[in-house]
């Protein structure tokens, strides 16, 4: 039989309730909860920010391109010279040329303003996940030659527009033809040729694709393009793409990636994920003063003991290290429970939100708000283990001061009058 070393032998005797020390057992218990509850809150939240910010990230830049290349003078020609020196900068998978511009669709329903963006149907699914992200029809449905020139809408906008896959719909410039009378928005009736859905909600109520050629011939820009949408090998490098580009090409061509654009956004993500950190944590620090709080009423309880045992030879080291024990196996368990629990939550985020959102007829997570149509966990290795780290230290050092109020105590004045 395996002997154990006489401290923790003695940790795990008092950490066992008797009937007259019930109060301090509950006192226990209530400690290794809030371990559990703070450790289990701080995984679940930052998974799901961790989550959010990586589901975020993905739709983004499914939509979108990793690095933009655009000029300061506005539409540029010669864009087949560009592409030829975007593409042979190291990390650069593809690029392809694009047009943007404001306008508006009408329908019997209703008018919507959209950004509407010209592409090469041939290039674009290559940049994008937009060929990916089509419901309905195929990004080759733009190069379709026939009565009416085509277009590709968000499912949002569709379902705003009350549209559907071949109904026509006007596209409406509003700085359309110059004439004695003033200036005439320009009305085109087009087809919708397909639907596509990012999964975000702003994409998909605003945008619309039509071909490069019939954007180009819509705003009188000939051979002109707005910029060139380009996607690298390693997203992380972006920035470094971008430079490299930008160095190649000089002014007035301008380059931006996809960090920068969205900058902000991801930047306030990462402070809110740290400031709910900072504020969980506070969690596991109270259940830490719960944990002194149990262990110096046990070395009240416990004194005459402590006066016997080190009577009998034992150390003050001794003697601390057994109420240093008792707090460690409190720490572990609450935190190594919590752990498990939050990531099974965590695993099982979605589905539980579903439940509860039938159950109680709510909704916890609105798509228009969100840009959300899931509820987003993403479980990082990292985060868990400093929540265990930083939960570990403060149930540590909250036996330091019992222990050495245990290890302090005179043996002879406590049995004096015994």
């Amino acid at each position: 039989m395996m002997k154990i070393p006489f401290e923790l032998y003695v940790a795990l005797r008092y950490l066992k309730a008797k009937r007259k020390q019930t109060f301090i057992s509950l006192i226990t218990l209530i400690s290794i909860l809030g371990v559990i509850l703070g450790v289990m809150a701080l995984i679940v939240v930052l998974s799901v920010m961790s989550g959010f910010q990586k589901s975020l990230r993905d739709k983004i830049l499914g939509a979108n391109a990793h690095v933009i290349v655009m000029n300061y003078e506005g539409a540029f020609e010669k864009y087949d010279e560009v592409l030829k020196t975007v593409k042979q900068v190291k990390g650069v998978v593809e690029a392809a040329p694009f047009t943007v511009s404001q306008v508006m669709l009408s329908s019997n329903e209703r008018s919507i303003g959209v950004v509407l963006k010209g592409i090469d149907p041939e290039l674009q699914g290559k940049v994008t996940n937009l060929a990916e992200n089509m419901r309905k029809g195929t990004l080759k449905d733009l190069s379709i030659k026939g009565k009416f020139p085509k277009i590709i809408i968000g499912r949002e906008l569709a379902r705003s527009l009350g549209l559907l896959v071949g109904d026509k719909v006007n596209l409406i410039i509003p700085m359309g033809d110059v004439t004695p009378m003033g200036v005439i928005p320009k009305v085109i009736e087009f087809e919708v040729s397909g639907i596509f859905e990012t999964g975000m909600f702003d994409y998909d109520a605003t945008m619309a694709y039509v071909s490069l050629e019939t954007s180009q011939k819509l705003f009188n820009l000939g051979r002109r393009v707005t910029g060139i949408e380009v996607k690298v090998k390693d997203i992380f490098k972006s920035d470094v793409v971008s430079q490299e580009i930008q160095g190649r090409l000089n002014l007035p061509f301008k380059t931006r990636d996809w960090k920068e654009m969205n900058k902000n956004l991801f930047s306030a993500l990462r402070l809110e994920k740290t400031a709910l950190f900072i504020i969980l944590l506070l969690i596991i620090l109270v259940a830490a003063f719960n944990i002194i709080t149990t262990l110096i009423m046990l070395v009240m309880e416990k004194n005459k003991d402590i006066a016997i045992l080190k009577s009998m030879g034992a150390t003050s080291k001794s003697i601390g290290k057994i109420f240093k024990l008792q707090g460690i196996i409190i720490g572990t368990v609450g935190t190594l429970t919590g752990a498990v629990l939050g990531i099974v939550i965590s695993l099982n985020l979605h589905p539980i939100v579903v439940f509860l959102e039938k159950l109680f007829k709510i909704e916890l997570l609105a798509r228009d708000v969100y840009f959300m149509d899931r509820f987003p966990s993403n479980v990082e290795l990292l985060d868990v283990s400093l929540i265990c780290l930083f939960s570990f230290l403060i149930c540590y050092f909250a036996t330091l001061y019992p222990a050495k109020r245990a290890s302090a105590m005179d043996p002879a004045e406590i049995l004096r009058y015994e």
